[in-house]
């Protein structure tokens, strides 16, 4: 086997540290070969379907992709901006605010960049770019508030495998989660406070979470659990009530049983219990996407309001605003503590580069 190395290397090369942000991921296009090809890698993730291998490719390939992805297309073109997918974009902001915040104190010593677990730009691609950019020590920070071994995890499995093909290994460290990260509380509160500033407040404030299949939480996941501390913070932060919010979980696929209470049978069932008026937030998305747009603010805005509901207001996740990019910041500071950039001063690289020159006449390389 070949090891990947770097193409140009030279030992007088400058050493970096990098920071690689990661998300979920988006198709190329909203087009059903497009959602196609990013559904059928997304849903093979056996941490993401814990399903014998043989039988879950039999239905993937058999019925899932042969129906699934028209309809998903249709539902992101919905949502698609002539930037790209929303996900996309939001997590490009998030990466530039990151990257201004951070090379203020670090400097053309910090490299700072994105990709997403499905889809592209792929964990593999940028790792090549960052390895080229003489990066040495990195941290990893997928936007995953919450731990779940189908997302964190997931991004793990990704590093790893590839870390396997290279030669050179940098210093490494992962945020595996931030569901109870102060600033990341902080800045929820702010951006729902703003909201209600701005619009008003409603009756509850519901607080929905993508949901993963229940037997994932029997067998020792800690999200739910992760879901439910978010919440309590959150609302402690708010000042809010038992009564005056709930934890929900949305987006659930296929027929078992879920993380419980659903978003979309708990917006169909509100109404009838008194419920008149509610504001949704999604503490889970770190970006708006298709699960925030049209699933929330389009879908159950609808459940809700057929149900007899008179008021229903979307408050938007924290996307690249001030707040959330001084959140994540803090938390990245937060986990270098410990290491110094690197000294890339142009007398440190020249000598370096004539210590590795002379060892190779000593050798006679």
């Amino acid at each position: 086997m070949t090891y990947k190395g770097e193409e140009t290397f030279r030992h007088g090369q400058p050493s970096r540290l990098g920071i690689l942000v990661t998300n979920l991921g988006t198709p190329d296009a909203p087009t059903t070969s497009a959602l196609r090809r990013y559904l059928a890698e997304f849903l093979w993730d056996p941490r993401v379907v814990e399903v014998p291998r043989p039988l879950w490719w039999l239905i993937l390939h058999g019925v899932i992709l042969r129906i699934r992805p028209s309809r998903s297309a249709e539902a992101y073109r919905s949502v698609w901006q002539p930037g790209g997918s929303p996900l996309l974009i939001h997590t490009a902001d998030q990466c530039e605010g990151i990257r201004a915040a951070l090379q203020k104190k670090y400097g053309d010593n910090l490299v700072v960049g994105f990709a997403m677990r499905y889809g592209n730009p792929s964990i593999a691609s940028v790792l090549d770019q960052m390895q080229q950019q003489g990066v040495r020590q990195l941290l990893v920070l997928p936007l995953y508030p919450q731990y779940s071994a189908s997302t964190s995890g997931s991004t793990f499995d990704a590093i790893a495998k590839d870390f396997t093909r290279r030669r050179w290994l940098p210093d490494f460290r992962f945020i595996s989660h931030y569901h109870d990260f102060s600033p990341y509380i902080e800045a929820m509160a702010t951006r729902i406070e703003r909201h209600w500033a701005a619009n008003g407040r409603n009756q509850k404030l519901v607080l929905s979470y993508h949901g993963v299949p229940k037997k994932y939480l029997l067998r020792g996941d800690p999200y739910h659990c992760e879901c439910h501390k978010t919440s309590r913070l959150l609302a402690e932060r708010l000042g809010l009530s038992a009564d005056e919010f709930m934890t929900t979980f949305q987006s659930r696929f296929g027929r078992e049983e879920w993380l419980q209470p659903y978003t979309d049978e708990t917006m169909k069932s509100l109404p009838g219990k008194g419920v008149e008026s509610v504001d949704v937030f999604c503490p889970g998305f770190s970006s708006d996407c298709l699960e925030t747009i049209e699933e929330i603010n389009e879908e159950n805005r609808e459940y809700f309001t057929e149900s007899g509901g008179k008021g229903f207001a979307y408050i938007p996740a924290l996307n690249a605003s001030e707040e959330h990019i001084e959140a994540l910041v803090a938390l990245i500071e937060q986990n270098l503590e410990g290491w110094a950039a690197p000294s890339n001063d142009p007398e440190t690289l020249r000598n370096r580069e004539q210590r590795a020159e002379s060892v190779k006449e000593q050798l006679g390389w």
